[in-house]
């Protein structure tokens, strides 16, 4: 058995931004960042950040650029 194992649960979480993060799901949450509605393993979390973070361009930034558009 390998002991070196991460058997924690992480939860995902996002920031003002809409940013995502993974944190140990047995931890209060950073200031500033809220649960988005996943937990598990490291590797299950960090598949669902890739499969919802489409845009890596913060909120603000997002929004500044859409209101250049209009």
């Amino acid at each position: 058995m390998d002991t070196n194992q991460d058997t924690t649960i992480y939860k995902v979480v996002m920031n003002h931004e809409e940013q995502y993060s993974i944190w140990p799901a047995d931890r209060e949450n950073a200031l500033g960042w809220k649960d988005a509605g996943k937990t598990g393993t490291k590797e299950e979390c960090l598949a669902y950040i890739r499969e919802v973070w489409t845009d890596m361009r913060p909120l603000s930034l997002r929004k500044a650029m859409q209101n250049q558009k209009s």
